[in-house]
């Protein structure tokens, strides 16, 4: 018997999931609350525990687990979609849907999986919160950010930009300016350059290592970017932000092993 089938039969026995689906309104409206950035809104949902609320959800799986695993996966989904039609980055909302719901593999308990909720929503919360206070971008500039950030880990320039969004390099130049109040260059370089901090702080690759990752043309001239924006070298960053986990100690106190330690400053 097919499944269809088997749903026919189960359907005219009328013997089915009990529960009276609620309408989905409140979920679009959390799922909105997040799009929009309205932290607090979100914050206050996650303390109620609502996302731990069955009632009138439907039952996915039979094992407690393995359903809300099913309803995380559900409502990432949903905040993805809804998060990106807000003007999220295409890239960065999904690899962000990809990492949360691969760490599902990882827990095992009803607790563990809120907890992933909870951070996951207030993760997508935060970053729209940014990017609705600060996004004021044309069409052609949004599409440009958005480039960059796909494309983060190779060596980007105007004209590369200019022959994806179809127009000239030097107008491109001027509008990136205009909008933003920096160079296109010196924005490339502080998207390279947080995502070198995200390396240091959370990882063991070595100053080369991450200078290739992000495609600077040299090890030396990676430090001298991040000396400049930073206003430290990535030595002194590590040493002094690093953390073994997520929300581990800075490295001052850390216990577990340590990255390998830099020849140059």
């Amino acid at each position: 018997m097919s499944y269809k089938d088997e749903w026919l039969v189960i359907e005219a026995n009328d013997d089915i999931d009990e529960t009276e689906h609620r309408e989905p309104s409140e979920e679009l409206l959390f799922y909105r609350a997040v799009a929009n950035g309205e932290v607090d809104t979100v914050r206050k949902n996650c303390e109620q525990g609502r996302f731990m609320d069955t009632d009138g959800v439907g039952v996915l799986s039979k094992d407690p687990v393995t359903n809300l695993k099913y309803h995380f996966v559900v409502t990432t989904a949903m905040v993805t979609r809804m998060c990106r039609q807000y003007g999220m980055e295409l890239e960065q909302a999904f690899r962000m849907s990809d990492f949360y719901i691969q760490k599902l593999d990882d827990i095992h308990s009803v607790e563990e999986i809120k907890h992933l909720h909870d951070e996951m929503v207030m993760d997508y919360a935060e970053k729209m919160r940014r990017y609705h206070h600060n996004n004021t971008n044309s069409k052609h500039i949004n599409a440009c950010k958005e480039y960059i950030y796909s494309h983060i880990k190779e060596r980007i320039t105007i004209e590369d930009l200019a022959d994806v969004l179809g127009v000239s390099a030097s107008y491109l130049s001027r509008l990136f300016k205009k909008e933003t109040g920096i160079s296109v260059s010196a924005y490339i370089r502080n998207r390279k350059i947080d995502m070198a901090k995200n390396l240091l702080r959370f990882g063991n690759d070595s100053m080369i290592e991450i200078a290739n990752r992000l495609a600077f043309s040299s090890q030396s001239h990676f430090i001298q970017q991040f000396r400049e924006v930073v206003g430290m070298t990535p030595k002194k960053y590590r040493d002094t932000y690093y953390m073994v986990e997520w929300n581990a100690e800075p490295a001052r106190s850390r216990r577990a092993a340590k990255p390998a330690p830099e020849q140059t400053d």
